[in-house]
């Protein structure tokens, strides 16, 4: 029992170094905080007001069908799923994916049928949950197209057995989370495993950078890190959720009911919602909560049974003028050698609660999901990838898998000590 107790004791001072290790520059260079605040009028300096507010106006703006939205899609725009507190932050909103494995136990994308099984919409996981018709459809040009018999909504067919929610995602902050160097997460990645003593081993993942074709990047963006730069997360999410069309992926993935032609991003509006968010601030804490002796206390015990071997307290990104993305985006002065505190790795990790879907990563990624950024989560109500834990404490005891021997040091803790590492993360 002496040889456990000491090996925990060094487990938890290992703990204790982690939330530090990443805060200096790699270039040696003297780095500087990042901006962080919920401030809707002001950026983190790569824009002026002006833009700032011009560019959150279009991430705000409602499209219709005459604008290409559809034939199914999720949103009517960006901030319908990230708006809480600000334009660029997470919501309740929830996306459906589904698919099945084959007989070798391989992830299988489903093929989706539509209007009346007249048409399909293969090899996607993604089921939007709306669509423009059946109804009367209005095209740029005012003219109106009777649409009212076809029925085009998505539908998770049954032997689809593989199903999960996700939850939409935070977006402020992620230009600083872009402008982190690839082989700064591999380090991170590396150094979990050292302090775990093998027991995590995080995935990391190369992705296409679309606007870069032939070039790969370590993915970051996305439960399953299946996007690397903003802006292919930007034209991504215009055709996913929104079934706008664009020049990074510039076809609907069905005609049905649809008065636009491909491709409809006409104004290149994907660039637009790219300078959003790397302009926005990073979150920023409760600082009076942060500064109680429960939440200081609880930060402390965060650190030491292990959470933030994991959940990263530093990072710090690349110097201004680093080429990123394939040599599609220089880092700025305003991102460039900037500490952030996301409370997270941006990493890939098996912890009992992957959704077996895999997307850019392989089929040995089926059950890994990104760690979630702690950074912001006093303003989400629903956890986890699912939003199915409604509790810190629910959401805490889910952790299995790599993260087992951290959560049998959380059930360890005092009731009053379960308490004070919950007010820690209610300040984040």
């Amino acid at each position: 029992m002496r040889l456990v107790k000491i090996a925990m004791l060094i487990v938890f001072a290992i703990a204790l170094i982690s939330p530090f290790a990443w805060t200096r520059s790699a270039e040696g260079q003297a780095a500087t905080e990042a901006l962080a605040d919920y401030n809707a009028f002001v950026s983190n300096g790569l824009t002026d007001p002006t833009t700032f507010a011009s560019d959150r106006n279009t991430f705000d703006e409602v499209d219709d069908a005459a604008a290409g939205l559809g034939p199914t899609y999720n949103a009517q725009s960006c901030r319908e799923c990230h708006q809480n507190p600000i334009s660029g932050g997470i919501s309740q909103i929830t996306e459906l994916r589904c698919g099945h494995q084959d007989a070798a136990g391989n992830f299988v994308n489903p093929t989706i049928f539509i209007d009346d099984g007249n048409a399909s919409i293969p090899n996607r996981s993604l089921i939007n949950d709306r669509a423009i018709c059946p109804g009367i459809v209005v095209d740029a040009n005012g003219v109106q197209h009777n649409f009212l018999q076809r029925n085009i909504q998505e539908r998770v067919p049954g032997p689809e057995n593989i199903r999960t929610f996700r939850t939409s995602l935070n977006t402020l902050g992620d230009g600083f989370v872009e402008a982190i160097n690839s082989n700064t997460l591999v380090a991170i990645a590396n150094n979990e495993v050292n302090q775990s003593g093998g027991r995590i081993n995080p995935l990391v993942i190369q992705v296409p950078v679309l606007e870069a074709p032939g070039n790969n990047r370590v993915g970051r963006f996305g439960w399953k890190n299946q996007m690397a730069s903003l802006l292919s997360f930007a034209s991504d999410a215009y055709l996913n959720e929104q079934g706008i069309s664009n020049r990074l992926n510039p076809t609907d993935f069905t005609t049905v009911c649809k008065v636009t032609t491909d491709p409809e991003d006409t104004a290149n509006d994907i660039d637009t919602f790219a300078r959003f968010m790397r302009s926005t601030q990073a979150p920023s804490r409760d600082q009076a909560l942060a500064a109680t002796a429960d939440a200081q206390a609880g930060q402390n015990i965060f650190n030491s049974i292990g959470c933030a071997i994991c959940h990263v307290t530093s990072i710090t990104t690349s110097a201004p003028g680093t080429i990123i993305n394939g040599g599609a985006f220089t880092v700025p002065a305003a991102l460039g050698n900037k500490i952030i505190h996301p409370f997270g790795d941006f990493l890939l990790h098996n912890i009992g609660t992957g959704d077996g879907i895999v997307q850019n990563g392989g089929q040995g990624s089926a059950n890994f999901m990104r760690t979630a950024p702690l950074w912001g989560v006093r303003t989400r109500d629903r956890l986890m990838h699912d939003g199915e834990s409604l509790t810190r404490n629910e959401a805490i005891l889910r952790h299995d898998g790599e993260a087992n021997f951290v959560i049998n040091n959380y059930r360890a803790l005092s009731t009053t000590q379960k308490n004070q590492l919950i007010t820690f993360i209610n300040s984040l």
